[in-house]
């Protein structure tokens, strides 16, 4: 009997903890909204922000980009690579 009093009263702990411990907050597209920067294959800048220090496309994931963007940015990276405005693998 006890233990299972003790069960249902660390569940309840747990649970308690978990609620008040971690805060998510609402990650918003970089490209939506009012002032939205757009999505250009010339602006070398903007794309930089989205690629990792190898060379690699930063996930959505991550970056809080739309699924349209993220499709949109990964095409414009590609495009500025083959005009070899951004490099195809990062600084070693």
């Amino acid at each position: 009997m006890n233990k299972k009093k003790l069960k249902k009263e660390k569940e309840t702990t747990d649970s308690q903890q978990n609620s008040k411990s971690f805060f998510r907050r609402k990650k918003t597209c970089p490209f939506s909204g009012p002032d939205a920067m757009p999505i250009d294959y010339k602006d070398v800048k903007t794309l930089q922000k989205f690629i990792s220090e190898r060379g690699k496309i930063i996930p959505a994931r991550i970056s809080a980009v739309s699924a349209p963007k993220q499709r949109k940015l990964a095409q414009a990276i590609k495009r500025a690579r083959t005009l070899a405005l951004l490099p195809f693998v990062g600084n070693h």
